[in-house]
């Protein structure tokens, strides 16, 4: 795996210059060596009736997780986008804790990167969500 450009401060300066309006529902808690771990800080705008983190919040997990892994390594590149995302909602996440994704960059190339992401709550061993990512990477310009 291509080694990184941004570290885990720059990441989360970035987030908050690029998407402002969720910047603080989101931080970059480590990168490694294949991707990164960033964790959702669940609120009650997280929550869905039943008492456990909604569906859209947890997508949002993933895609900021797969977007951010992507700005460790190709650096700055803001338009870069989601082409394709799949979830598997395999258990309900307790309400009152925050979600974690796990997310590894299976394949990094010049236009399209794939990755796959688990979301486990805060202090659980099982994952409640399994999500599959690609992204299109936009070409470089020439100056």
């Amino acid at each position: 795996m291509q080694k990184t450009i941004l570290d885990e401060r720059q990441l989360d300066a970035l987030l908050a210059e690029i998407f402002p309006q969720v910047a603080t529902d989101f931080r970059v808690e480590r990168l490694t060596k294949d991707g990164i771990v960033l964790r959702l800080c669940v609120g009650e705008k997280h929550l869905r009736p039943g008492g456990t983190v909604s569906g859209p919040s947890i997508f949002a997990l993933a895609d900021c997780a797969m977007y951010l892994a992507l700005m460790s390594r190709i650096g700055a590149e803001a338009l870069t986008v989601t082409t394709n995302c799949s979830i598997d909602f395999m258990r309900k996440p307790e309400a009152g804790r925050d979600l974690l994704c796990e997310l590894r960059l299976l394949k990094l190339g010049r236009v399209l990167a794939v990755g796959d992401g688990l979301v486990f709550s805060e202090a659980e061993a099982a994952p409640v969500a399994r999500a599959s990512l690609t992204y299109s990477i936009p070409p470089k310009r020439s100056a």
